[in-house]
């Protein structure tokens, strides 16, 4: 029987989680303790805590998310220089990260789908 497929870690939590459940301490845990032995709520704080990917640090201005709008209703086979600029200003103004200019396809379709993420 195929083992279900393991959701991607959404922060600190999930990864110890993981990590207990692999070792076997979990299931000592709960043999001790019993089911109500604090974990989910712990996972849940360090989840809140420590999230795994980028973190939203400001709201999207209107502007942006006109341009991001209408951005997304057409689909992009490449990104011109303009675009990019103009996806790199409102990536590092809501996640106060700075990218770097880059023709790299996986690095904007991170950073593309971050964004697309902010609209839905």
């Amino acid at each position: 029987m195929a083992r279900p497929k393991k959701q991607q870690p959404k922060g600190l939590g999930d990864v110890i989680e993981n990590i207990t459940e692999a070792t076997g301490i979990k299931k000592a845990v709960k043999a001790i303790a019993g089911d109500n032995c604090g974990c989910d709520e712990r996972k849940d704080f360090l989840n809140k805590m420590f999230p795994i990917g980028p973190r939203v640090r400001k709201c999207l201005t209107d502007e942006d998310k006109e341009y991001l709008t209408k951005f997304f209703e057409v689909r992009h086979e490449n990104l011109y220089p303009l675009e990019q600029r103009e996806l790199a200003r409102i990536y590092e103004a809501v996640y106060q990260i700075r990218i770097e200019n880059s023709n790299c396809g996986s690095c904007w379709r991170e950073y593309v789908n971050n964004l697309k993420k902010l609209i839905d």
